[in-house]
């Protein structure tokens, strides 16, 4: 009897056993933004969505699919390896491509380094259309990322890295649109030239950079001279306009002045011709006096040595008798 009790013991643990591990695999909790492939028998069956699902033993198996595990050396060089997991992940994946050397359209061969932004937005196909997802997407971003560059220069793809991404990213998409999957954005890190052409890149670039100095400091002088010239010609321009007014002035002033003297004049000569209306006549009066105003002028000035009387002295002798014998007749 006792042997019979330990046996069913034995057999009811065994049994109690068999049942959580069924059980166990007739639930299956899925997390957020995860999904798992079910499959009948081989044959797909239903995607399981976030939450508690329940599946059928042995009937029903997820299906299990490569994804990368990434990590570092112990000398910090980055790595990716493959794992197998049941559960897909729906979230962005971030992959970083290892550098690899890619040569221009003028035979310059240049290392570039990329990352990629993809999502899986269909599981069923992500797993069924394609093997290894993410070995497929690296050789497809390598092949069209080498025929990208091989149409561009060195200095295009320098200053080109926005095109490149663009179109990159445009073409994974379209491709791996039948793989259930999302390229949402493509980045090149780094472009690393050859040493030598660095170097010649550094030597142009400081070539143009003393060419600019050069061209900016010769237009600097330019501006200088032009400024100066059209400070001299302001200058002399002020300096003409301010002689010219100056003369119109003086000028001005001096036509006053004659105009002045000659109403002083006038004025004087309409007071003797007054003066004498009664007396005699003025006329030959004023010419004697105007006579002797010239003799006086003629005889001024130390080199003035000889003294002579004119042809016509003695006409003017005669006025000026006549001139007193008007006063004289008073």
């Amino acid at each position: 009897m006792e042997i019979f009790g330990t046996l069913f013991i034995f057999v009811f643990l065994i049994a109690i056993a068999a049942l959580v591990i069924l059980v166990k695999n007739c639930i299956i909790i899925v997390k957020q933004q995860q999904a798992v492939v079910i499959e009948s028998f081989g044959k797909f069956s239903k995607i399981l969505n976030p939450g508690l699902n329940f599946i059928m033993p042995i009937v029903d198996t997820p299906r299990q699919i490569i994804r990368i595990e990434k990590g570092r050396t112990l000398d910090g060089r980055l790595y990716s390896a493959p794992s197998y997991s049941k559960v897909i992940d729906l979230r962005e994946t971030v992959y970083d491509f290892p550098r690899q050397n890619v040569i221009t359209k003028d035979n310059v061969t240049i290392s570039i380094n990329a990352l990629l932004y993809f999502q899986i937005v269909d599981p069923k196909r992500a797993v069924y259309q394609i093997e290894n997802l993410p070995e497929a997407i690296e050789k497809l971003t390598q092949t069209n990322l080498r025929n990208l560059v091989g149409q561009l220069a060195l200095d295009e793809t320098l200053v080109s890295r926005d095109i490149i991404n663009d179109k990159l990213r445009e073409i994974l998409d379209k491709a791996t649109d039948k793989w259930g999957v999302k390229v949402n954005r493509v980045e090149l890190q780094d472009i690393v030239p050859p040493a030598s052409i660095q170097q010649a890149m550094e030597k142009e670039k400081k070539a143009e950079q003393d060419r600019r100095a050069t061209i900016l400091e010769a237009e600097g002088i330019k501006k200088s001279a032009i400024l100066t010239a059209e400070g001299e010609k302001m200058s002399a321009i002020n300096r003409a306009e301010g002689e010219k007014q100056a003369e119109i002035l003086r000028a001005e002033g001096v036509a006053q002045a004659r105009i002045i003297e000659a109403d002083a004049e006038k004025e004087a000569i309409c007071r003797i011709i007054n003066a004498l209306a009664d007396k005699g006549k003025p006329d030959q009066y004023l010419i004697a006096m105007k006579y002797l105003e010239t003799l006086a002028n003629i005889t001024k000035g130390d080199n003035n040595k000889v003294v002579y009387m004119p042809y016509e002295a003695t006409g003017i002798l005669s006025s000026v008798d006549g001139i007193k014998q008007m006063f004289d007749r008073k």
